[in-house]
Parts: structure tokens; C-alpha cells; sequence
């Protein structure tokens, strides 16, 4: 499951800005992974002529935007007492204008930013993508589930946000600052000292009232988040037959009725704060023009105010608390931009483990014979801590070879070395007498097929699952894979034949089914090497029969490495090596392996044993 604070990275902004204050999120992930402006400035330097001019219409709508007083102003003091319709008209039709400015300019303004936040975010989504795409198997067991998914769509979906509200916002609330100050003291400097005296405490006062129903709803979204894990641990259909089994469920129900009770008064904690700061809020926006007019009604200073001029000023003074809050949050709104930057960059600068030789080898499909070689081959996944040691293996072309061994041996890490899962620590590991470090991805890809005990199928129809191994495959093709794996006998009577959606997860078909489709879907691209891990784990005895003795015909083309547990999925290999604590220990036939008698004859025994009482 994604962490909390990944899949809401937008809340945790949206939170700090207005608590007026960083995240502490933000801030640990900068100082772990810290990123620089330079870094950032580099996406968007494609889009500078974009960027100027994007700007440039915020300046010009908040500069047209601070015309409408001041027509207000004439309005009042000139076209009204003078009752010159002419210049009303005027200035009406002048006010209208500016209304209809400003919107258009906010427009195109929206599109321009939205379309280079769009196209930055496109950028960064597909290199992100592919980056991830070249990493080894080993950084996604290390990675927790969900994390991925959370910063590829989520980090990068509140990168919008960047371009379109942090950074726009921030020129805009600027400029309107500026302009509305300028202004405020050419209409009255006496007024408009005022206001700068009295906007510094309503001010502070807000940011209080903001960063105390902060603390509430951080509390109230974190027993939220309580909640919702035990509602998925509770009542999810593992939780349930394991709390059944376990006798759990009435302490789990006072366990959520405790959560739900406290959500209760942090609810109503919250909707105060939220109260207590829109009551604050309207306390500031009503003071200082209060303060305004009784100023404006003292002669001293008034400065001879007209009432035009006062509107107007009242009108400047009411726009200018905003965009100052929002420039008081700057720092919250970069801080947590950077962080969004960081977290995604921290993917982006993972090394390659696996990566495209500088110079590949090619070796086709057509041309591989598919001889596999170990040669000194070692590995592990800790430094200091081998998994493999001094293994030395031939395998001939089309040969098969079987790895056994007691669980922890080492078999399937060796056999994931062939297709570069895994790349040895030392030695190598060679295809027709070329190391497969030294061979391109894409040929490699094609040289050797892996068949795994856990299939995966997509959300899409049988034919579309298989087709993805082999994109040009014809259905004839597909067909024919189909009943090589025994599975299209079962696919021909659904309704819907090869067309039938697997469901997610593969869930429409049992375990077995699912492995003869992963079978069927490998021997599609009909590499050279076939690699078997547990392959047939999933099927029953009778079916399992009827695969092997399919494989039997196709191995016959190609070399293929077998991992099983089950004797009659090993015995008529062409070789057969027996791994121990990484190493291996013997090697032969089946028959030469049992007179030897040997760890294979104590595996041997041990596996007759358990079909015996699986019988």
C-alpha cells in the first residue's frame, strides 16, 4: 500500500500554506534529498519564450486591473455630481473594458501556463517511466508497493500545481502588491500609511488562528488515516477470515470504535478553527475600512478627501490583503515545490544497475544456437553476503538442464542471471560464447524466455495478454502457442473466445489456467532459451503431465533451464545440478545422481515421500 504522505502530496501542500509554515514532510525530504533552482530552471527552459510572456500578462491584467478604482473615482466625483452622461457612459463602457481585459488576459494567461506545466509534466512522466522501466528487479523488492505508482503519478500530477498556482500566483500577488500600494499612496499617503500600520497584526493575527487549525486537522487527518487501515485490514476478505479464525473481532470493533470516537472531537475541533479563522478573517476585513472612514473623517487626515476618492481607496485597500497573504506564504509554497522536485528527481537519479552495453553485441534470434555457459559465476545481493559462489555450468544447445536444490539454494538466482535480471558479481554468464552483459536488451530479450511460478496478466482480453510478447503476432500464431501450452481448448468455449477479458489480475481463471497462459504467451516468441522457474507449480498432476510432455517437444529446439521441486518435472533432463548454500555440489543424469546417493538421492527421497502423502 502507497504511504499516506505519498498519495497526498497536493493536501500536504495545500495544509502548509495555509498553517503559513513548511511541511516537516517537505523539509526532511530536501534535507535528505536536496535539489537545486538551477536543476528545476533547466525543465523550463524549452518553454522561456512561453514563460516571458506568461508574465507579461499578469503584469499587464494586474496593471489594467488597478484602472477600476480610479474610473470609480471619476464616476463619483465627476460624471455623477456633474450629470454628464457622456462621461458616464464613458467610464462605464471604460469599467466594462477593463472587466472584459482582465478576464481575456486571464485566459490565455491559464492556457499558456497550463499548456507549459502539461508539456514539462509530459517530459518528466515519460523519461520518469522509462528510467524506471531500465531498473533491475532488485529496486523494486527493495521498494515498498504503491511508492512508484505515488511519485509517477502523483508527484508529478502536483507538479501542475507549480507552474499554474505556486509560480503564477507568486508574480501575480507580487504585482498586485506593488501596484495597489503605488496606488493607494497616490490617492492618500495619510490613509495609506494607515493601512500598512494596521495590516501587520490582522495579519499575524490570521496566520494564528490558520497555523492552530493546522495542528487539529494534521491530527484529525492522521486518526483519518487510522481509520481507513483498519477498515481495509478489518474488512477486507483476508482480514476477515483472519480475524474469524483468531477470535478478534471484538476487540478490532472497540479498536475502531475508539478512532471513530476521537475523529468525533477533532471534527468538531476543526470546523471551530475553521470557524474561528473565517470570524477573523471578516473581524480584518471589516476593521481596517472601519479604521479608513473614521480617518477620512477627521480633517488632519483627510488631506481634503473627496468621497470618489475614498471609494476608491476603500476599493484598492480590499484587494491588497489577499495577494499579501499569499506573498507571506512564499516561502511554505517553495519549500514545498522543491520538496515535490526532490521527490521525483530521487527517482530520476537512481543508477542504471542493468543497462544497454556501450557497444552491444548482436546476436539474432535466427542465428542463436542457444549453448548457455556459467563460468566462475558468482553473486550476491549485500556485499559480503554471497548468494552464489564458483558456479561453473554447460548447458549444450538444446539441451535441457535441470537446477535442484532445498529452498535458499540459490536456483532461481542463478537462473535469473541468464536473462540479466541479476547480473553476476563475478564471473559470467555467456549465450553462443558472448556475455549477455555485452548483448543488447532487446536481443537478449528475444534469445531467452522466462516462464515464473507467479504469472501476471493484464487487464485486457486473452488474445491481447499473449500478443504482448510478440506485438506482430498473427492469430494463428497465438492459436497455435495456445495449444502447445494445452490452454486452447479452454479459451475456444468461452463465449468469447480469444476476445474474453482476463479481468485484473487474472482473476476469471484459476491458478493452473493462468500458468499455461504465461506458458502459451512465452513460447510465442519462441526464443532460443527457455528458462522454467517453478513453471509448473501451479497445475495438477495430470495437467502438469500433459505440459511437460508439451515441452518435452518444444525443449527439443531449444535449450532450456528447469527449476522444480516436483521429481518428474527433473528426472528426464539431460543434466541435472544439485545447489547447496550457493555452490554447486553434484551433477548428472537422474539415474547417475541416485547411485551416487548423494544430497540428489536425499531430495529424491524426500520428494517421493511427499507425492506419496500428497497422493
Amino acid at each position: 500500500m502507497a504511504d499516506h504522505s505519498d498519495s497526498h502530496t497536493g493536501d500536504r501542500r495545500s495544509r502548509g500554506s495555509r498553517a503559513g509554515r513548511p511541511d516537516p514532510a517537505d523539509l526532511r525530504q530536501l534535507a535528505d534529498s536536496p535539489v537545486s533552482l538551477r536543476r528545476i530552471a533547466r525543465l523550463f527552459a524549452p518553454h522561456r519564450a512561453t514563460l516571458a510572456v506568461v508574465v507579461a500578462l499578469i503584469v499587464l491584467s494586474s496593471a489594467v486591473g488597478l484602472a477600476q478604482p480610479f474610473l470609480v473615482r471619476h464616476v463619483i466625483d465627476e460624471a455623477l455630481p456633474r450629470q454628464d452622461v457622456r462621461l458616464l457612459l464613458l467610464l462605464v463602457g471604460a469599467m466594462l473594458g477593463v472587466a472584459v481585459a482582465t478576464a481575456v488576459i486571464g485566459v490565455v494567461q491559464t492556457w499558456l501556463s497550463t499548456a507549459v506545466g502539461q508539456r514539462v509534466m509530459h517530459r518528466l512522466r515519460s523519461d520518469l517511466f522509462a528510467h524506471l522501466q531500465r531498473q533491475s528487479l532488485g529496486f523494486f523488492t527493495r521498494t515498498r508497493g504503491g511508492e512508484v505508482q505515488s511519485r509517477l503519478v502523483n508527484d508529478i500530477g502536483s507538479m501542475q500545481g507549480v507552474v499554474t498556482q505556486t509560480a503564477t500566483s507568486i508574480a501575480a500577488n507580487l504585482t498586485v502588491v506593488v501596484g495597489t500600494a503605488v496606488a493607494m499612496v497616490a490617492l492618500s499617503w495619510r490613509l495609506a500609511l494607515l493601512s500598512l500600520v494596521v495590516l501587520p497584526p490582522a495579519v499575524l493575527l490570521t496566520r494564528q488562528v490558520a497555523r492552530m487549525r493546522h495542528r487539529v486537522t494534521g491530527e484529525r487527518q492522521r486518526r483519518l488515516a487510522d481509520l481507513h487501515v483498519q477498515i481495509e485490514e478489518g474488512l477486507s476478505v483476508s482480514g476477515v477470515l483472519l480475524t474469524k479464525t483468531l477470535g478478534a473481532s471484538p476487540r478490532l470493533t472497540a479498536r475502531f470504535e475508539e478512532t471513530s470516537a476521537d475523529l468525533v472531537g477533532l471534527e468538531i475541533r476543526s470546523r471551530l478553527a475553521g470557524r474561528w479563522r473565517m470570524a477573523t478573517m471578516n473581524v480584518v476585513f471589516a476593521a481596517v475600512p472601519a479604521a479608513i472612514y473614521l480617518a477620512a473623517g477627521f480633517p488632519a487626515t483627510s488631506g481634503g478627501m473627496t468621497i470618489g476618492t475614498l471609494v476608491a481607496f476603500i476599493a484598492l485597500q480590499g484587494n491588497l490583503f489577499r495577494p499579501l497573504m499569499g506573498l507571506l506564504n512564499v516561502g511554505v509554497d517553495l519549500t514545498a515545490s522543491m520538496a515535490l522536485f526532490s521527490r521525483i528527481f530521487e527517482y530520476s537519479d537512481l543508477p542504471v544497475e542493468i543497462d544497454e552495453p556501450a557497444t552491444p553485441s548482436r546476436l539474432s534470434r535466427d542465428e542463436a544456437a542457444g549453448e548457455v555457459r556459467f563460468e566462475a559465476v558468482g553473486f550476491a545481493y549485500d556485499a559480503g553476503r554471497p548468494v552464489l559462489s564458483g558456479i561453473d555450468l554447460h548447458v549444450p544447445a538444446g539441451s535441457t538442464l535441470a537446477l535442484v536444490g532445498e529452498t535458499g539454494s540459490g536456483k532461481s538466482t542463478l537462473a535469473s542471471l541468464v536473462p540479466r535480471l541479476h547480473d553476476a558479481t563475478t564471473g559470467r554468464v555467456t549465450i553462443d560464447g558472448v556475455d549477455v552483459r555485452d548483448l543488447a536488451l532487446t536481443d537478449l530479450a528475444d534469445l531467452v524466455g522466462v516462464v515464473t511460478q507467479e504469472t501476471y496478466l493484464m487487464h485486457a482480453s486473452v488474445r491481447d495478454n499473449l500478443r504482448h510478447a510478440r506485438p506482430d503476432a498473427t492469430d494463428e500464431q497465438i492459436e497455435q502457442a495456445a495449444r502447445e501450452a494445452r490452454i486452447h481448448d479452454l479459451i475456444s468455449s468461452l463465449p468469447e473466445g480469444y476476445d474474453t477479458v482476463v479481468g485484473s489480475r487474472g482473476h476469471r481463471f484459476s491458478g493452473g489456467e493462468q500458468q499455461r497462459l504465461a506458458i502459451a504467451r512465452t513460447l510465442l516468441r519462441d526464443p532460443a532459451v527457455l528458462v522454467l522457474d517453478e513453471a509448473t507449480s501451479a497445475l495438477d498432476n495430470e495437467t502438469e503431465r500433459s505440459i511437460l510432455a508439451t515441452l518435452d517437444d518444444v525443449t527439443r529446439t531449444r535449450t532450456t533451464i528447469t527449476i522444480a521441486h516436483r521429481l518428474s518435472t527433473v528426472r528426464n533432463a539431460d543434466r541435472i545440478a544439485v545447489l547447496h548454500r550457493g555452490r554447486v555440489v553434484e551433477t548428472g543424469t537422474h539415474e547417475e545422481l541416485l547411485l551416487l546417493g548423494g544430497r540428489y538421492a536425499d531430495l529424491v527421497r524426500g520428494g517421493l515421500q511427499r507425492e506419496r502423502v500428497a497422493a
